[in-house]
């Protein structure tokens, strides 16, 4: 009998329909909700031949383990790959928002920047595999759900992964309290990538030449920096303001 887990949100299942639809045994959706989102993610189910059952919002919580599902849970075989880089650019449906973790090694971190990636419709977060936490119980905790959400990329060389992006026209912006340029004067509607350096250090030497462009959080207080977690919410909370600000009559 083959071994499954649960695979939640609408980033890493539509991923999974559109690459490994064999390894989807049960879709199952949330009977109440019929967007034109999840219309779009049931008929791509059908047509790969993947049983869809409409359940109500309490059973999708106890699949998931939490309320942050989205309406989507799917049962995968888990000895098919995770979710990869490819995966998510050619299902995102909209310009990908990604989130690059330069060497972050506290667990909480991690944790709370995946909460601010899902909360803000993050397509997926990329961490380096050497001098980087990874996913654990800890990160799991403090994502409160989120790690089940957003699919997080575990890459082996970072700067290569970031060169790859600019090539399909993903804009890198990095992040730094020494930028000249402010978050407000950017531009953030188009593919893009932010790219935020580790608690302390900040972003390295190369990480940051490989950026399009690097801005600065304007603070009015005190404190000169911000926690990383803290820094990633307001990047990806200003990209999606951006994103969804109504057009201009003319």
């Amino acid at each position: 009998m083959k071994s499954t887990r649960h695979l939640i949100g609408f980033h890493a299942v539509t991923a999974r329909l559109r690459h490994h639809p064999e390894g989807v045994q049960t879709l199952y959706v949330e009977a109440a909700r019929r967007d034109r989102r999840m219309r779009e993610l049931v008929e791509r189910a059908e047509a790969a031949k993947v049983a869809v059952q409409p359940v109500d919002e309490r059973r999708l919580q106890a699949m998931a383990g939490h309320d942050r599902h989205q309406g989507v849970v799917a049962v995968v075989d888990n000895a098919l790959p995770h979710v990869t880089l490819e995966d998510v650019l050619e299902s995102a449906g909209e310009p990908p928002l990604l989130l690059i973790l330069d060497g972050v090694t506290d667990p909480h971190n991690l944790g709370a920047c995946l909460r601010s990636a899902d909360a803000f419709g993050t397509h997926a977060l990329i961490v380096p595999k050497d001098r980087a936490v990874g996913v654990n119980a800890t990160v799991a905790k403090a994502a409160s759900g989120a790690v089940d959400t957003v699919p997080v990329i575990s890459v082996t060389n970072l700067a290569r992964t970031m060169r790859d992006l600019k090539e399909r026209g993903v804009w890198l912006i990095g992040a730094d309290a020494e930028a000249g340029e402010t978050l407000f004067e950017a531009e953030l509607t188009g593919p893009l990538a932010w790219v935020l350096g580790a608690e302390g250090s900040g972003l390295r030497r190369l990480t940051r030449e490989l950026c399009d462009r690097v801005v600065g959080i304007p603070l009015q207080g005190s404190v000169s920096s911000l926690n990383v977690s803290v820094a990633a919410g307001v990047c990806l909370f200003e990209t999606r303001r951006q994103r969804h600000k109504p057009k201009s009559r003319g």
